[in-house]
């Protein structure tokens, strides 16, 4: 939390205070900083997950010790084939660490009134949320690289446009998690609460109310290319060391 704070976290809290400075949204979207730093932190924790078979053979560690160390004596032990139990027990812990703050991102959401900022700030978080579904309790995050399917990664971005859509979107992606829970990992209790949390605020239909905003084509697209842009540096920068990104990456 405090590394992710640091690299990730002010960002959205800075973004989140010029958004309001330049009143392109109200004042509490800059003052509220828990909220927004979890923005920050939903999407590096994302990336750390992702990526860890990536680090490792570079010899880079950014899964935290405090978690690995539940389970293996090394982190590298997790690539390991004999060590898979143990490889998805933790892999289930983080990702079950990154969902507590999908509530956090809902409610910043549904704050956002300017169309621009809204889809800014909703297309990375969709895709985030998709990407730690694609690594949930998946052997692969230990023996490739795990990517959700570019198809889909346009379907996100075309679609995550106003609060219902993205609202249906986490519901989606939950669900396929919650179908996914092994009855024997040890941070089972965990997941099924937090899943059961995000599935509630996103299925009601009371707590937020849905945007209808018209966009032109032309507009869709520019917003289209600068998330996908967003998204794709993130992603590259979540695999440099420490000293060679700026505030967004490793």
């Amino acid at each position: 939390d405090q590394y992710c704070h640091y690299v990730a976290g002010l960002v959205g809290i800075g973004l989140s205070q010029l958004f309001s400075a330049s009143q392109l949204e109200d004042p509490e979207v800059g003052k509220d900083t828990e909220l927004a730093n979890s923005m920050g932190l939903f999407l590096q924790k994302t990336n750390i997950i992702r990526d860890y078979l990536e680090d490792i053979q570079v010899a880079r560690a950014f899964w935290p010790q405090e978690a690995w160390s539940q389970f293996a004596c090394r982190l590298e032990d997790l690539a390991e084939p004999d060590q898979l139990t143990s490889a998805l027990s933790c892999l289930n812990l983080l990702v079950t660490d990154a969902l507590r703050h999908v509530p956090d991102v809902i409610t910043y959401l549904a704050r956002l009134r300017n169309q621009s900022v809204f889809n800014f700030c909703a297309i990375p978080q969709v895709m985030a949320i998709a990407t730690l579904s694609a690594c949930y309790n998946n052997p692969q995050v230990f023996q490739g690289v795990v990517k959700i399917r570019k198809g889909q990664a346009v379907t996100l971005m075309m679609q995550a446009t106003n609060m219902g859509a993205v609202q249906s979107i986490m519901a989606q992606y939950s669900q396929e998690m919650l179908q996914r829970v092994s009855l024997t990992d040890p941070s089972r209790d965990k997941t099924l609460f937090i899943l059961g949390v995000i599935q509630e605020r996103t299925l009601s239909q009371a707590t937020l109310a849905s945007r209808t905003a018209h966009l032109s084509p032309m507009y869709l697209s520019a917003a289209m290319i600068l998330a996908a842009l967003s998204w794709q540096y993130l992603s590259t920068t979540a695999g440099q060391p420490p000293g060679t990104a700026d505030m967004q990456g490793h």
